[in-house]
């Protein structure tokens, strides 16, 4: 049975005094095609959307019936990203820590603390913050805040599916399925895949 997040950790640090209180998480490491996407969600605790969970364990169309409620009753959102060039040029750990820094900076308040999914604190980080890992699982700012961003990354391959369709980025996110392995070999690579990831180096190096 998966964990249920909490706002256990948030309201001792605001018991401290370390509030506002920011819950940050990115999605879109493991995909060969797009950007990292990082969210950070300030939760009101009178106002908390019921349903908040890691964004991996809800479905499609719960993680959008929650996505407005987030916008709509947390004290603030920000939103940052890492686009396909800055991922090959620092490798996606740097990379996913960029977006994590640029959706802290957009919140528009300082926070306190900054409570971040995952075992390591990015280096560029200013504010005073927190490693929790599996965070999205336990913290519900960090779980609103992996909402957020895999709704809004979800988005952006939907468009970019558009734009080129034959990779079935509308279904996998750049995601390395075997509809999506096979497109690359037979379609090519575009501008929006990793040229630092293995599968995209290997066919790119072939071609040369």
């Amino acid at each position: 049975m998966p964990a249920i997040p909490d706002f256990a950790r948030e309201a001792a640090a605001i018991a401290r005094g370390l509030g506002p209180v920011a819950g940050v998480d990115e999605v879109g490491r493991g995909p060969l095609a797009g950007p990292v996407m990082a969210a950070a969600v300030v939760l009101d605790p009178a106002r908390i959307p019921a349903g908040l969970g890691d964004s991996k364990a809800l479905s499609a169309a719960r993680r959008e019936a929650l996505y407005p409620l987030i916008l709509d009753q947390a004290i603030a959102v920000g939103t940052g990203l890492a686009d396909r060039a800055e991922i090959d040029t620092l490798n996606i750990l740097r990379a996913s820590h960029l977006a994590m820094v640029r959706a802290v900076a957009a919140l528009g308040i300082i926070p306190g603390l900054v409570l971040i999914d995952g075992n390591l604190i990015p280096r560029d980080l200013v504010h005073p913050a927190e490693a929790v890992v599996k965070g999205d699982a336990h913290c519900l700012s960090i779980a609103a805040a992996s909402i957020v961003a895999k709704v809004l990354r979800d988005r952006i391959m939907v468009d970019l599916a558009q734009q080129h369709p034959g990779y079935g980025w509308e279904r996998n996110a750049g995601y390395p399925t075997r509809d999506h392995l096979a497109a690359l070999k037979n379609l090519g690579v575009t501008p929006h895949h990793r040229r630092s990831f293995r599968p995209v180096h290997n066919i790119l190096y072939q071609e040369n």
